[in-house]
């Protein structure tokens, strides 16, 4: 249940970053460049890629064995 939060969280984060970074892609400018949140948003990814390969190798969530069938 743990690892679901984790993963709802850093999406969330994502998001919030995404919506911070409107402002200065609509005006041009703002305190901070778009590198910044760009860079966020990266290092978010990264941080959930690594949680989700470290929940499958340690077996907390299981992939789908049969992913083609209904």
């Amino acid at each position: 249940m743990l690892i679901k939060l984790l993963f709802i969280m850093l999406l969330l984060l994502m998001v919030i970053h995404l919506f911070c970074a409107l402002p200065a892609i609509i005006k041009g400018q703002s305190s901070r460049p778009l590198s910044h949140y760009l860079g966020r948003r990266l290092l978010i990814a990264v941080m959930l890629l690594g949680l989700v390969v470290i929940a499958l190798l340690t077996g907390v969530i299981q992939p789908n064995p049969n992913p083609y069938t209904i």
